[in-house]
């Protein structure tokens, strides 16, 4: 039975070229019309895991993501880094000098803004996904519209590529995190992901960095999100380096709870290695 991953987009999208690399060929890449639904399809037992985006080094946090990951009762067991290299696509007829109109997902339009405020009297449309846009300029048939994807979207949907690495930072890369109804149990060169709340006091960020810091326990995120419903209070996401299994980072969890009003651990995962996966 082929084991199925779900994705948000169209086929082409960055996501789908995540799943490849992460995987291999042998899966099925399932598109999704909405973040939420990848999520709904691995909670569903539709899929067997789902390919988030949560970060780019660019354009920041996908906040959506990170709220969805509280929502549902699923678990982080893998992330995979692409490099973003964006095209400026076209009808098979089309040509650069003519294009009055480029659509794509909104992050990607904000990483091209150099290059799309040097092209002239063109105007930009957003819309849900980045192969998406290449249907979306198919379906209108005019030249004069262009869309922002990759070159395999492009190779995929056979269109015209008429300008390459338009992306305004060539370190240009985005996170994605692979989730499980199943818990990964890594046991070397992992990462954990966890969400925890505090009392709004006077110290109390400052004692929950501290039982990392005192055992030595890298850290390479921490972030914050609102808690819907109560104004002005904070969850704070966090990965640090190690599995949670490992006697330091059970001891740093148990502390952690000991103040925390709550504390919930994502889950453990091998850490993306470039070398193995490039």
């Amino acid at each position: 039975m082929t084991t199925r991953v779900a994705f948000q987009g169209e086929h082409g999208a960055y996501s789908e070229q995540a799943i490849w690399e992460h995987f291999g060929r042998q899966v099925e890449a399932v598109p999704c019309n909405s973040f939420d639904d990848v999520f709904l399809a691995v909670e569903n037992q539709d899929c067997e895991f789902g390919c988030i985006p949560v970060e780019n080094s660019v354009a920041g946090t996908i906040h959506r993501n990170y709220d969805l990951q509280l929502k549902f009762s699923l678990f982080v067991v893998g992330e995979h880094i692409i490099r973003i290299s964006h095209c400026l696509i076209g009808l098979p007829d089309a040509e650069l000098d003519d294009i009055r109109k480029v659509i794509s997902h909104p992050q990607a339009l904000a990483q091209c803004e150099q290059f799309l405020r040097n092209l002239d009297y063109v105007q930009t449309e957003p819309v849900y996904d980045t192969a998406g846009s290449i249907k979306i300029m198919q379906e209108l048939g005019d030249p004069q519209v262009a869309a922002i994807a990759s070159r395999w979207a492009a190779e995929l949907y056979k269109m015209k590529i008429l300008k390459e690495m338009i992306e305004d930072s060539l370190e240009n890369f985005t996170r994605f995190q692979i989730i499980s109804r199943e818990e990964a149990c890594p046991t070397e060169n992992a990462k954990t992901s966890l969400v925890f709340s505090l009392q709004n006091e006077p110290g109390a960020l400052f004692r929950a960095m501290a039982v990392f810091a005192l055992r030595n326990i890298d850290l390479t995120k921490l972030e914050s999100r609102p808690i819907i419903g109560k104004p002005w209070e904070y969850m704070f996401y966090i990965d640090f380096i190690g599995a949670q299994s490992e006697l330091n980072a059970q001891h740093a969890l148990a502390n952690l709870s000991e103040f925390a009003s709550s504390v919930r651990v994502l889950g453990s995962y091998p850490r993306y290695e470039r070398s193995k996966n490039s």
